[in-house]
Parts: structure tokens; C-alpha cells; sequence
């Protein structure tokens, strides 16, 4: 037999084999999605009196609603990298990590911390797990961890996935779930999850999940070895996988799908684009059935620098997104929003820019004093900070910002969430060094749509 035929003949008896592993599970599953529940908004507080007005409009009876922007992370002289977010049971939200000496090393941790919307405070930093508590709980060799994903199961609890590497990069990672059933106090024992029947690698999770209207969840995850694409895992209300769609072929670099339900029959997946084309464009994926089956893959009018995303649906249809809007590097941060179902985008806010500095030559001291400037924006407690105090937060970030030399800036991996009374919270890696969390209010959106040309 020639070694051609070899080759297909063994692709077909894997392709069969899983499809046979995901099939004898049992589960009879129907197509369609759930539709999550209308946010229930709340106004805020009209602008006070004696605040100038914007774009030359009267003060009085304006809401311009708040943005606000905090630290979620507090550990200083680390890495930490992809959070992501989750609402409490008492409207409280919590956040999670990853945090070490460096991505992909052995003391990298998953951590976590909670935001108080009533006080406007982010609690202290706890680990969640870690390498050794995870290879102790799978009973096998764990290398590294990272990227967590946080979601509120059909039942209550917290499910929190994550990823787990036991040899090579992050293109041989499994994803293993834990759950809790106190919010997060406490937790399960990990266990992976089987994608596949054989060897079980290169799964990786970074966007929300979703629910179809039979209460089975979607996980969007996305494949890397020796090849790119983004797929959909099927998992029944106990965690367990029953069965998985591809949604492009390899070769296409679509990874780490964030997918937006818009009706019970439509939802757009949006890609990060990790291939080869010189116009680096965010790629769309859509649905008209249900999923039961999704279109080809097309390029938007979004670009994107191999960098990860975030988005979510609006109660009126329309759509935001969150990501590096540029042809290359992650140096700014953009909110963009879309009236037309992601054919067409305009940006709302800019988050983040520090693209003007990318080619200047600045003396280490000056990048420094542009560091603590953006510090003293980023948190309410670093604005009334005093030298030492602010001092310690630079120090931290120093080695990612001149550590390569130059004056080098990063915010990525977006991660967005709206909870019930109509707040969006946002979270991303400010520098490599700190989680940053923006809070956006329902006020504050509706102010600026209308604004915006």
C-alpha cells in the first residue's frame, strides 16, 4: 500500500472513531440557540452641575454615563495574561488568569479576584490551581497552564476550563474543567476533557461559551498542531463532550473563535486570523440554521495583527467588539461597534493608543514617565497615589515595557461580559504585567451611540 493511501486510510479511521466516540454517548441533541436573558437597565446619575459639556451640548438633563477603568490583578513582579469574566449570584463579578515569572512557566498559577460594582473595589488575588494542584488532580505530568475561561452552567454552578500542557508548546494542550458550586470558594477536582480518542491534544479554549436550546453548551476552542482552525465542542449538562464541529479548514488561521448568538437560527463567529495573507483581517463565520451548518469563512472589515478578540450582542442586535484595530502589533486598544451584523464597524472608543510612541527612540527614564502616567489612568487608587506608592506598579512593569529596549507597549487578549443591570466589564493584559477592568455602564453606551457620527 502506498504510503498516500496509508495516510488517508488512517485519516479515515480517526475520523470515524471520534465520530463513533461522540455518538455512543447517547445524547440526541437538536440545533438552535438559547437566547440569554434582556439585561434589565439602570440609568446613572445626571451630569453634575458646573461639568463642562461635550461636543459644545448642554450639561443639564445630559447623561453621559461612566466608564471606569481599575487593576483587577494586584500581585506585582509577574506575568499575567487572559483573563476572563463571570457574573455572581449577587451581581458581583469575578475575574481569572493566569500569573508567573513568565508565560508558559512552571510556577504559573490560575488566579482570580472579584469586583464589588457597589464600592467600585477589586478584592485581593487568590490562586485558583496551579501546575501541581492540576497534575495532582489529574493523576498525570503537567508541564504549564494557562488560559482560563470562566461560565455560569446550565445548572448554577461555576465551570471554569483551562488549559493544561504535559509535553511541547501550547500546540500539544488539552483543556481540563473544574466546577464549583459556592461561587468559586471552592473547587472540584480537575478533569480533562476528550476530544478526541487518541492522542487528546492540541485543544486550546480562550472565548465564552454559549448554550443551544436544548441546554447543551458550546465551547468555541481552536486547534494548532501542525495546522490552524477553529472548532465548536458539544458538551451535555455533566461536562462531558458528545460532539464537535470544525468550523474552517486548516491552512485558513482561524483561532480562538468568539461566537455571537443574534437569533434562535443566526450567530457570527468571529476569528482571530493567524494566516499567511498580507491584509490581516478579523475572519467571520455564520449560521443561518441553528449551526447546523456554517458558511465559509470571509474576511471583515476589522484587522487584525494575529491578536486575540472579544464581542457580544447588544439586546437591539447590534454588536461590540473589542480588539487590536491595527495591521500589526498590539499597541492600541479599540471598542468598535457594528449596526448591521458585523458587516460594517465604526469605532466607539479608543481604549488604549500608544501607537505614536512604536517608532520614537525615548530614554528609558522618559518611557518610565509615560508608564506611570497611563498607571495613574488605569486605577481610582494609583490617581491619588503618592511617588512610592506608584513607583512599585512601574518597577513591575518595566521589564515586559524596556525590557527587549525601547519603550514597547501591549493590551490584548479582550475579554468582555455584560451582566443583568446592563453593565459591560471588560478585561484585558495591560503590559503583560497587570489585568486591567473597564466598566462601562448602559448610560455611558447609549451617550456615546448617539454621539458617534
Amino acid at each position: 500500500m502506498g504510503k498516500y493511501k496509508r495516510l488517508a486510510l488512517l485519516a479515515f479511521v480517526l475520523a470515524a472513531s471520534t465520530f463513533a466516540l461522540f455518538k455512543a454517548s447517547g445524547w440526541h441533541f437538536t440545533y438552535g440557540f438559547r437566547l440569554p436573558p434582556p439585561v434589565a437597565q439602570t440609568a446613572a446619575p445626571p451630569v453634575p452641575a458646573g461639568k463642562k459639556p461635550r461636543r459644545g451640548k448642554p450639561a443639564t438633563g445630559i447623561v453621559m454615563g461612566r466608564l471606569q477603568a481599575h487593576l483587577a490583578s494586584s500581585r506585582q513582579q509577574t506575568t499575567t495574561h487572559a483573563a476572563s469574566l463571570v457574573e455572581l449570584h449577587d451581581g458581583r463579578v469575578r475575574t481569572f488568569w493566569f500569573s508567573g515569572s513568565r508565560e508558559g512557566a512552571a510556577d504559573v498559577t490560575v488566579n482570580s479576584a472579584i469586583f464589588d460594582p457597589v464600592s467600585g473595589t477589586w478584592g485581593a488575588e487568590q490562586v485558583v490551581t496551579g501546575r501541581e494542584q492540576t497534575q495532582r488532580g489529574l493523576n498525570r505530568y503537567i508541564a504549564k497552564v494557562g488560559n482560563p475561561v470562566a461560565v455560569r452552567a446550565a445548572n448554577g454552578e461555576l465551570w471554569l476550563f483551562y488549559v493544561t500542557v504535559s509535553l511541547g508548546g501550547w500546540a500539544g494542550s488539552s483543556i481540563t474543567l473544574m466546577t464549583s458550586s459556592d461561587e468559586g470558594e471552592h473547587w472540584s477536582t480537575p478533569r480533562r476533557l476528550i476530544t478526541s480518542p487518541f492522542i487528546n491534544i492540541s485543544t486550546l479554549v480562550k472565548s465564552a461559551p454559549f448554550f443551544y436550546a436544548d441546554g447543551t453548551m458550546g465551547l468555541p476552542v481552536y486547534h494548532e498542531f501542525v495546522t490552524k482552525f477553529a472548532e465548536i465542542l458539544r458538551l451535555d449538562q455533566a461536562g462531558k463532550v458528545i460532539d464537535k464541529q470544525r468550523l474552517a479548514a486548516g491552512g485558513q488561521g482561524t483561532l480562538q473563535p468568539v461566537v455571537l448568538v443574534q437569533s434562535a437560527q443566526q450567530a457570527l463567529v468571529l476569528n482571530r486570523y493567524a494566516g499567511k495573507d498580507a491584509e490581516k483581517r478579523v475572519v467571520s463565520i455564520a449560521t443561518n440554521d441553528g449551526g447546523w451548518h456554517w458558511q465559509a469563512p470571509q474576511k471583515s472589515t476589522l484587522r487584525n495583527p494575529d491578536a486575540a478578540l472579544t464581542a457580544l450582542v447588544l439586546d437591539d442586535g447590534k454588536l461590540l467588539a473589542v480588539l487590536n484595530d491595527q495591521a500589526h502589533g498590539r499597541e492600541s486598544l479599540s471598542l468598535q461597534l457594528s449596526a448591521d451584523g458585523g458587516e460594517t464597524w465604526r469605532e466607539l472608543h479608543r481604549l488604549e493608543e500608544m501607537n505614536g510612541l512604536r517608532n520614537i527612540e525615548l530614554e528609558e527614564t522618559a518611557c518610565l514617565d509615560v508608564v506611570a502616567h497611563l498607571l495613574r489612568g488605569s486605577d481610582p487608587v494609583l490617581h491619588k497615589a503618592d511617588q512610592g506608592q506608584l513607583a512599585a506598579y512601574v518597577a513591575s512593569a518595566r521589564p515586559q515595557i524596556v525590557g527587549r529596549g525601547g519603550c514597547h507597549f501591549e493590551f490584548s487578549y479582550p475579554y468582555m461580559i455584560q451582566t443583568r443591570n446592563g453593565d459591560i466589564h471588560l478585561a484585558y493584559t495591560w503590559n503583560r504585567t497587570f489585568i486591567k477592568h473597564v466598566r462601562i455602564d448602559p448610560a455611558w453606551l447609549k451617550y456615546r451611540l448617539q454621539e458617534a457620527p
